[in-house]
């Protein structure tokens, strides 16, 4: 502090430069800019320790809406961190999104259509993931995709995040199998309520108020399309809010491992991971599928079925197939273009256009209540 300091000028002698004792020397200005001081510094550590304290609050309350924001988009394994809004073409987004609803919408239809005449989830699931495989295996042969590193260190970090994600897929599949597609899809509108639960519990992240108080419409008109469903059983129900649970298991051990540098471990951009998620899912999931329904898929034993036109069913299942890993791929795509906020405000859209498209082609009775509890969740 200047005047804490002394200048010595020419021609004076070092003595009467000299300070002597700091409480003789100080003149009067100078005692009270010590006690001022005094009085300042436990002010000023009182000022730093609320500062950190705001700043711990604040970041805790940054994750709780990156968590609730990242929730509409569960069907990805991991979430990027958020970044500012990219300038975008506005032509080449509307592209992708009617793309992203497009091939969501044929997935869903198609995949009904199978299931009420061919009724096996699992492997249904497991051809889709088998179609999947081989079109990122084609993009990486053809460069259209770079090939991504891979290591036994990124397998064993992988490996859990495909459990998860086959387990989703296939809950939804039996779901899908077993009620219509938008009840299906009303229940999976839950993924914020379980998201916030389950980041409570694993992640210590204790929610707002106003991230509570967003829940009740969701969780009430969840419950309101419930009890007027006329495809209600509880089969349905419990597989919709299993695959619930399981993409925000994934969503949480996604987090975890992010947090964390694993030792040898490779990192991947999002498509690749999904793409190598995709691969080990189906090796996963095929010897379940043997060992649980067995050999299905030919046209022998749908005949054996009494499925007449098996060629359909086939060709409706690959179809299915492709359109899942399609709306994925172009779904990661949108997602490196804009903020995670957009991403999960198009997903909840998407899960309108899929539900009214479903009501129109299948021809599901809704009645006004139905209606209401099943849109409700998605525009709150």
């Amino acid at each position: 502090m200047m005047s804490t300091m002394s200048l010595q000028a020419p021609g004076t002698t070092r003595s009467a430069i000299r300070p002597s004792k700091p409480a003789v020397v100080c003149s009067r200005p100078r005692l009270t800019s010590c006690k001022v001081n005094a009085v300042r510094l436990p002010a000023q550590k009182a000022y730093l320790s609320g500062t950190k304290t705001i700043s711990r609050t604040l970041s805790r309350s940054a994750r709780h809406r990156a968590c609730l924001s990242a929730t509409c988009s569960a069907d990805h394994p991991a979430s990027p961190a958020p970044a500012a809004e990219k300038k975008e073409n506005p032509l080449i987004l509307g592209v992708l999104f009617m793309g992203w609803y497009g091939f969501n919408t044929f997935f869903n239809i198609y995949n009904k259509q199978v299931l009420k005449i061919f009724p096996y989830p699992v492997t249904c699931t497991t051809i889709q993931f088998a179609v999947g495989s081989v079109f990122a295996l084609m993009l990486w042969t053809f460069g259209l995709l770079k090939k991504p590193e891979f290591n036994k260190d990124t397998a064993k970090s992988i490996l859990p995040l495909a459990g998860v994600h086959t387990l989703g897929n296939l809950l939804t599949n039996v779901s899908l199998g077993r009620v219509a597609v938008s009840f299906t899809h009303t229940i999976k509108a839950l993924e914020p309520f379980f998201s916030v639960l389950l980041s409570a519990i694993f992640l210590g992240d204790s929610p707002t108020v106003p991230i509570v108080l967003s829940l009740f419409p969701i969780v009430g008109g969840v419950a309101m399309a419930s009890v007027t469903e006329a495809t209600f059983n509880w089969g349905g129900f419990l597989s919709a809010m299993g695959s619930n649970i399981t993409f925000q298991s994934r969503n949480v051990l996604s987090k975890k491992f992010m947090g964390k540098d694993t030792k040898g471990a490779v990192r991947l951009d999002n498509i690749n991971l999904f793409s190598i998620i995709t691969i080990m899912s189906f090796f996963l999931l095929a010897p379940f599928t043997l060992l649980v329904e067995g050999v299905k898929f030919t046209p022998s034993a749908m005949q054996a079925m009494g499925i007449t036109n098996s060629s359909a069913i086939m060709q409706k299942t690959l179809l299915a197939g492709l359109c899942f890993h399609a709306y994925q791929q172009v779904s990661y795509m949108i997602l490196q273009r804009v903020s995670p906020v957009t991403h999960s405000v198009g997903n909840c859209l998407k899960r309108v256009i899929v539900i009214v498209a479903s009501v129109i082609v299948f021809q599901n009775p809704m009645s006004q209540k139905n209606m209401i509890g099943a849109l409700s969740p998605l525009l709150c």
